[in-house]
């Protein structure tokens, strides 16, 4: 059974089961919305596979992040489909969301994972991840982080400059471990997607620039306590076209045969993540359609050999989750109408920070006329807003859930205004875990300290 030390303590059936499926087309109110058939109206409340959001609300206070386990699973069922049969890894892109039930859930689907740091390093084996399993990306490696994922023996050093190549070989020279690399190379495409998130283009800080590829690996190569292992590319985030992809790909396979050609094996092939998930009216494509697509290219350019890597993370975890928020207060003006929930920019950064559109629902739907008006937490600041311009029907102490928050919703709040960061619940079927604890202030300041007198 599907449970942990922490978890067991904190888990409990959801009041309601609606039992099977089925039941959403046979209820006349039942109404599934953009994202994930997981989180659907049934007979006027709002339900996470079979748990009321509003009874969750209730038990486990606002706000409060609520994930599917079943759609996550679902999720990364189409990545495996599609590598069915392949020499292959799945890295979960842990920096989407990283509470260790959902590193635990992964891991136990036979995931491996993709970091960016000393700590998410440290998460992962608290999950019970396996470190030959993770790769470690990012472009700010310190020593001490090299050493550590050395010493834990990391699967893959995703290498993204040529002054890093130069430190990770002192590193591991000095711990005497081998470290095994793989270049990201930067391949120059525009993946169509928020500049801020975009990661494949020239100007971006990422990676080896592509016209320096052959030449890094060339160096990598030659320098001790390094073995080369793969190629990497990431281009972006909220991809919601294949073209990006395959533009990269193709740029990636000549690479790889003009070093291969100068004597340096590349024996995988990481393709990085990025696939970006329904906020609203995007239709990406589907994952087992997007690996299929980029599969077959491999194969036509006869690279089918090469252990093949993928790294999602939004399009895992991302329309899994709701965060769950009540209404404080109703504030009508002259030009502007204000919803002020209990919930706020520390909680949610994505539409302060990008200016990121997150659906919205009532937990429970009202027969009164929806009024428009924009949705914002208590953050003095006029950036802390959550929605722009909803239709909702809602009173003071009704609770609305903001969709497509399972990807970079907890992963990136801050306890900005000394906000406590909100608590986290897993639900499968009619069974919910509290996965994390709400914050309490006095632990937010307990490592500070006052000046001796």
């Amino acid at each position: 059974m599907w449970t942990t030390r922490a978890t067991e303590l904190a888990s409990s059936r959801c009041k309601r089961s609606f039992g099977r499926r089925a039941s959403l087309f046979t209820d006349p109110y039942a109404m599934t919305l953009p994202g994930s058939p997981h989180i659907a109206y049934r007979d006027r409340e709002l339900f996470i596979d079979a748990c009321s959001l509003r009874e969750l609300a209730a038990r486990f206070g606002t706000p409060l992040y609520v994930y599917s386990r079943t759609a996550m699973l679902e999720a990364l069922s189409g990545y495996q489909r599609a590598l069915a049969g392949r020499d292959h890894l799945i890295c979960y892109a842990m920096k989407a969301n990283s509470n260790l039930a959902v590193l635990q859930t992964f891991a136990e689907a036979g995931c491996g994972f993709d970091i960016v740091s000393g700590g998410e390093l440290e998460r992962v084996l608290a999950a019970g991840g396996d470190a030959a399993r993770v790769v470690f990306s990012g472009l700010g490696k310190t020593r001490a982080e090299m050493q550590q994922a050395l010493l834990a023996g990391v699967m893959c050093f995703n290498v993204e400059s040529e002054a890093e190549l130069e430190v990770l070989s002192q590193v591991a020279v000095q711990t005497g471990k081998t470290a095994r690399i793989s270049l990201r190379v930067n391949p120059d495409v525009d993946a169509k997607t928020h500049p801020y998130i975009s990661t494949g283009l020239k100007g971006n800080k990422f990676g080896v620039a592509h016209e320096r590829a052959v030449a890094t690996y060339l160096r990598a190569a030659t320098l001790p306590g390094l073995q080369v292992v793969g190629i990497d590319c990431h281009i972006g985030s909220q991809i919601t076209e294949a073209d990006p992809y395959l533009d990269a790909l193709d740029r990636l396979l000549e690479l790889i045969e003009t070093v291969e050609a100068r004597g340096v094996p590349v024996p995988h092939l990481d393709l990085g993540g990025g696939l970006g998930i329904t906020y609203t009216d995007e239709v990406p494509p589907a994952a087992e359609v997007l690996v299929s697509a980029l599969l077959a290219r491999i194969d036509a350019r006869g690279h089918g050999h090469r252990k093949i890597l993928f790294e999602p993370g939004r399009s895992l975890v991302g329309n899994a989750g709701v965060l769950l928020t009540e209404v404080l207060y109703l504030k009508p003006g002259d030009t502007k109408n204000f919803c002020v929930v209990d919930a706020a920019m520390n909680d949610l950064m994505r539409p302060a920070m990008y200016g990121a559109y997150m659906g919205m629902a009532a937990c429970r739907l009202r027969d009164d006329e929806p009024t428009l008006m924009d949705v914002v937490g208590p953050v003095c600041e006029s950036g802390d807003w959550l929605g722009r311009d909803r239709r909702l029907a809602v009173l003071p102490g009704d609770v609305i859930a903001v969709l497509s928050a399972g990807a970079y919703g907890m992963s990136m709040a801050s306890n900005y205004n000394t906000r406590p960061r909100a608590a986290e619940v897993m639900v499968s079927g009619d069974q919910a875990w509290l996965i994390r604890e709400r914050e309490q202030p006095a632990a937010l300041f307990a490592n500070e300290r006052l000046l001796a007198r």
